[in-house]
């Protein structure tokens, strides 16, 4: 089974989708908090990750964006709408495109956000075709993370912006971490997260070719919604081991547990850009 069929199958599954769906309104990236916000109301805190990428893509207004693995374009409505830019959204499921789509009509912003049925493992845009290109979230499920940013390389202009929202783990695990996290990673088809250890990925960045390359921790900001999805986890989690069936609720399961190792996992962002010559 290639990865991106698995991909596919996790996130098509009812758990995932209507989850999903009805807690987050079909976004999929985790929110920023400050504090005194209530880390309960997940939209305001999902719109303001959204703000801060537009603050690390910094690029002018019109810029072309490439967003990789878009879901249903929450991300990229709100950087057309707030930003004035020009998003493409790419994704596997093909429900997601759907549901992309009719949101940027109802919303009045098709000129401005464009959404395509297609992987970042073979991008079909001419080379130098982009201003910026970015992630939520999405790179830890490539199965080949050097193929993906090489794609990404390709499609990018000169001096253009890479940004990534991405999950880290530290090197240092024990042995139940490392078999919780390999299962996780297992179930939710992100075989990327198991080997983005710190450091990893500013290092595949690099080895793409791409320069002035900074990392910024925003764990402590993003926090509260892992902590409130760890809390939401632990009734379907329980009922889950009770039957003898502990990865029915997959993302129970992963909420859980990882909330267990939260002293080693961390939520980053990369941004890079491509050489001018």
């Amino acid at each position: 089974m290639t990865n991106k069929r698995s991909v596919v199958d996790y996130y098509s599954s009812l758990g995932t989708r209507y989850g999903y769906k009805y807690i987050l309104g079909g976004t999929k990236h985790f929110g920023l908090y400050r504090e005194g916000y209530s880390r309960w109301n997940f939209t305001e805190s999902m719109r303001r990750m959204e703000d801060r990428l537009a603050a690390e893509v910094d690029l002018p207004e019109g810029s072309k964006l490439l967003d990789a693995g878009c879901g249903v374009g929450d991300v990229a409505r709100h950087l057309a709408r707030y930003y004035g830019y020009e998003v493409v959204g790419i994704d596997v499921l093909d429900f997601n495109i759907a549901e992309a789509r009719e949101r940027a009509r109802s919303s009045h912003l098709s000129s401005r956000t464009h959404f395509e049925l297609m992987s970042y493992d073979d991008l079909a845009y001419d080379n130098k075709s982009f201003d910026g290109v970015y992630t939520m979230e999405t790179l830890v499920h490539a199965q080949d993370a050097e193929l993906v940013l090489g794609n990404f390389s390709s499609v990018l202009k000169p001096g253009g912006r890479l940004v990534l929202f991405e999950y880290a783990h530290s090197a240092q695990l024990s042995a139940r971490e490392r078999i919780s996290l390999s299962r996780v990673n297992g179930l939710a088809s992100m075989p990327s997260f198991q080997r983005f250890e710190l450091g990893v990925l500013d290092d595949l960045v690099s080895r793409a070719g791409f320069v002035d390359i900074c990392r910024t921790d925003i764990t402590q900001q993003m926090e509260p919604m892992f902590r409130s999805f760890a809390q939401m986890a632990r009734l379907p989690y329980l009922v889950s081991r009770i039957v003898g069936k502990p990865n029915l609720f997959v993302n129970a399961m992963s909420a859980a547990e990882m909330w267990k190792m939260r002293g080693v996992l961390h939520y980053c962002i990369y941004t890079a850009t491509k050489p001018s010559s």
